[in-house]
Formats: C-alpha cells, sequence, structure tokens
C-alpha cells in the first residue's frame, strides 16, 4: 500500500472513511454504466482480470519505501486504457484489499487513504482522457506523447494525494515536507517507465480483436 501506518492518527482517520465512500461510490456508478453498456458478465471478468494485476503490482512488481510511503509500479492508465475506467476502479479497491487482508495486515486501517490516494486520480485521469483523446480515436492508436499525459496526471495525482495525507497527518514541518518531497522525486520515475508500458501493451493489444475482456474503446472509438 501507499500510506505507511502511523502517518495520520486514529483520531483523523475518519476524513479518510468519507474520502473513501465517495470514492466507492463514484466507481459505483461507473460500474453500472459499464453494466448497462457492457453487461454484468464482461464487467465481471474484466474486474476480475484488474483485481489480479493490481495484487501483483502491489506484491510483485519491484518496490521500495521513500520518505512518507513507498513507490509502486501501479500502471493506472495502463489499466484504464486495457479494461476501462470501472474495471479499473474496482480492481484498485479489491487488489488492495486483498493485500491488505492477507499480506500486510497492518496497513488495513490505511484503506481508506490508500483507496482515495489511488482512485481519485484514475478518475482526474478519465476526465482527461475525454479532452485528449478524439471520440472516434480507438486507444491502440494512442502517441506517446498522449500515453504520457494520462500517466503524468495519474502519478501526479497520486504524489498530491500523498502530500495531502502527510501533511494533514504531521503537518508542515520541515522534516515531513523533506519526506514528502523525497517521495514525490522518486514517484516520477515512474513516468519514465508507465508511458512506455502503455504504448508495449497497446502494440500488443493492436494485434488481436475487440473482446469482451477488454474495453470497447481499446480497438474502436467511442
Amino acid at each position: 500500500m501507499h500510506i505507511e501506518p502511523g502517518l495520520v492518527s486514529e483520531a483523523k482517520l475518519v476524513l479518510s472513511y468519507a474520502t473513501a465512500a465517495a470514492s466507492a461510490a463514484y466507481a459505483g456508478k461507473l460500474a453500472l454504466d459499464d453494466i448497462k453498456t457492457n453487461g454484468l458478465p464482461a464487467l465481471a471478468a474484466r474486474t476480475g482480470i484488474a483485481a489480479v494485476a493490481v495484487f501483483l503490482f502491489f506484491e510483485v512488481l519491484p518496490h521500495f519505501p521513500v520518505g512518507v510511503s513507498e513507490v509502486h509500479l501501479i500502471l493506472g492508465s495502463t489499466l484504464f486504457l486495457i479494461l476501462g475506467a470501472a474495471p479499473a476502479a474496482l480492481g484498485l479497491m479489491l487488489g488492495l484489499l486483498t493485500q491488505g487482508l492477507f499480506f500486510a495486515p497492518q496497513d488495513v486501517p490505511q484503506y481508506g487513504m490508500n483507496v482515495t490516494t489511488l482512485l481519485v486520480p484514475l478518475f482526474g485521469l478519465q476526465l482527461l482522457a475525454t479532452k485528449l483523446i478524439p471520440p472516434k480515436m480507438a486507444y491502440v492508436d494512442l502517441k506517446y506523447s498522449q500515453a504520457l499525459a494520462l500517466s503524468t496526471a495519474y502519478q501526479g495525482g497520486i504524489v498530491a494525494w500523498v502530500a495531502f495525507w502527510a501533511i494533514y497527518g504531521q503537518g508542515f514541518g520541515a522534516a515531513n515536507l523533506a519526506s514528502v518531497g523525497s517521495f514525490g522525486l522518486a514517484y516520477m520515475l515512474v513516468l519514465l517507465v508507465e508511458p512506455v508500458v502503455d504504448l508495449g501493451v497497446l502494440a500488443l493489444a493492436k494485434l488481436g480483436r475487440a473482446s469482451s475482456l477488454t474495453t470497447p474503446r481499446l480497438h474502436a472509438g467511442a
């Protein structure tokens, strides 16, 4: 997970419950919209894929503590482009919960903060995609500049939320701000990798056909 235990006191965790509930509610709306368009079985399958992928991102891919949190290669923009917003959001929630319950129970109290930190930037990414990607463009035809913009928006959102939780929990002390800064700088290293991964995965997807296991936008315009 992202937020270190103890960074925010128990008395202040109530805010994370509210932000996580709002994030989950919006994810639920996206899920209902997806079901109306693609059906429940397709959503369930893509959500399962996303959940497994998220679990692997957190537990298998390299990750290391820096400052107030840990740096992970989450590949949120990849999940969005291949599976869609609703499966990506639900997969992040389920994958994170699985990791916390079975592998890092000490992080469960931070679940609300971590869910908010991962989901709200995803929703911002979704909004940016509607403005950045022409309606008739399939995701497999994205350019590097578009992939970079999406990745930057998502990773930047994560850093912003981690900074918020750190300052909310520990204030504006010099040591805390230095830890936030070191985390932010380290996390931007992900930007060297994620857009390339996005384009690589999209190139492979371009060789295939439309499937219920991927978002319809992957191979066709809106």
